[in-house]
């Protein structure tokens, strides 16, 4: 649990177990940031690939959530936390580094990015269940939006940097070297994480079949209406602005014929945004209520990525800019309050299970958006593909200002639910 000393203190510093999940999950970002722009750069720059695998490269990282995201889930919740983000980020820096090595020995191929593209996005996997899990234990019910919202703050800062550094780098060292930095941010991670002290939950030994309690996640996630409602609104916010974040490398770089720097920085405030968001999301949902601000935040996030379809080249470049931060505020805030939320009710036997189904359906469809965006790109051109994306983010919001949630003042008042169990 938490410590407790003054709680004059910042949660960072009272609480040595959340400054250690913190700090790891913090430089994780600035690196993942780092390879987010590298990656999709070595395809389209350095092995000149289609924009179809342009488009679907960025699915692989989610689509280990899509696979795999359930049963391991299971494992998390039947394994200590602490092994599992060590491994993790071992697996992430073995994977990572094979790209750069093989570019220098002129080796690197199409088909080699797509695979170290998955092996680190199961390790993501991994990571973001067991380092979710420690959070919850770390935290009281009470801090769980402050520290959700430092964590979301911070990495949207650390992503800023990351992706706004990376433009510049993949001009000055080429994409494939610029991932050197994400394999020396893994070493970071490591290190910060191997200074935690929590004790965690024992998990009850268990004879049961991985399938019942993979089945027990799925049943528990889709339990309750505010689970519900919160799931669908991010997957389908997940569905519609990954088929646009998938494509916004080609559109910069061969529709608009701008630097891999402008890339960069139109990510990078996104992330700014995002900081911007946590940092305010405590203060809002104690002025506003947790549910208004959840309702009515992927508004503006909507309007941020259709800014993308009418940015021109040069100064044309800054509507863009506004348009991802004030989308980047929005996704953040949105983040904020549905994560507390599912921390708050559920139980931690059960939380490695609740975000694995959670994390498939709404993560899940980031991998099948990037496909579709890549073959729409194919099909209609980049632009036209991007203006689907828009189009369908839209039904996010629709589904929580329409939908179960839609008079709820204070989302934190609902009651907590049994957890369902199969025989």
């Amino acid at each position: 649990m938490s410590e407790t000393t003054a709680p004059s203190q910042s949660l960072v510093r009272r609480n040595s177990n959340f400054r250690a999940l913190w700090l790891s999950a913090t430089v994780g970002v600035l690196g993942t940031a780092v390879a987010s722009i590298a990656l999709p750069i070595i395809a389209a720059v350095e092995l000149a690939a289609s924009d179809f695998a342009v488009a679907a490269l960025a699915g692989m990282t989610f689509l280990p959530w899509l696979l795999l995201g359930l049963p391991i889930g299971v494992w998390v919740d039947r394994w200590p936390r602490k092994p599992v983000i060590v491994w993790s980020l071992i697996a992430r820096i073995l994977s990572l580094a094979t790209l750069p090595v093989a570019y220098w020995f002129g080796m690197l191929t199409v088909v080699q990015l797509f695979v170290v593209a998955f092996v680190a996005g199961l390790s993501s996997v991994f990571f973001s269940l067991a380092d979710q899990a420690l959070v919850q234990q770390a935290l009281t019910g009470d801090e769980l939006v402050e520290g959700n919202g430092i964590i979301t703050a911070s990495g949207a800062s650390a992503d800023a940097a990351g992706r706004g550094i990376a433009g510049w780098l993949t001009v000055i060292l080429g994409a494939s070297n610029t991932l050197l930095v994400q394999v020396a941010a893994s070493f970071a991670s490591l290190f910060a994480i191997s200074s935690l002290r929590l004790k965690e939950a024992r998990p009850e030994p268990t004879q049961r079949h991985i399938f019942a309690e993979m089945m027990d996640g799925l049943r528990y996630t889709f339990s309750t209406a505010p689970l519900r409602a919160i799931l669908f609104n991010a997957a389908l916010w997940n569905l519609g602005g990954s088929m646009v974040a998938s494509l916004m490398v080609l559109l910069v770089i061969r529709v608009l014929n701008e630097s891999e720097i402008w890339l960069g920085l139109l990510m990078a405030a996104t992330s700014i945004g995002g900081a911007v968001g946590g940092l305010n999301a405590k203060r809002l949902t104690e002025w506003l209520g947790s549910g208004p601000v959840w309702r009515w935040s992927m508004v503006p996030g909507v309007l941020g990525y259709a800014s993308l379809l009418v940015m021109t080249p040069g100064p044309g470049m800054i509507i863009g800019l506004v348009g991802m931060f004030v989308m980047g505020v929005s996704v953040a805030l949105n983040i904020v309050v549905g994560t507390s939320f599912r921390q708050r009710v559920c139980p931690p036997a059960m939380m490695g299970r609740l975000g694995a189904a959670t994390r498939m359906v709404s993560w899940g469809m980031l991998g099948i958006a990037s496909i579709i965006g890549g073959v729409l790109a194919e099909l209609l051109g980049i632009t036209n593909a991007i203006l689907v994306g828009v189009v369908l983010t839209t039904a996010a919001p629709l589904v929580a200002l329409f939908g179960s949630l839609r008079s709820v003042k204070r989302l934190e008042d609902l009651h907590r639910e049994p957890v369902p169990s199969s025989p």
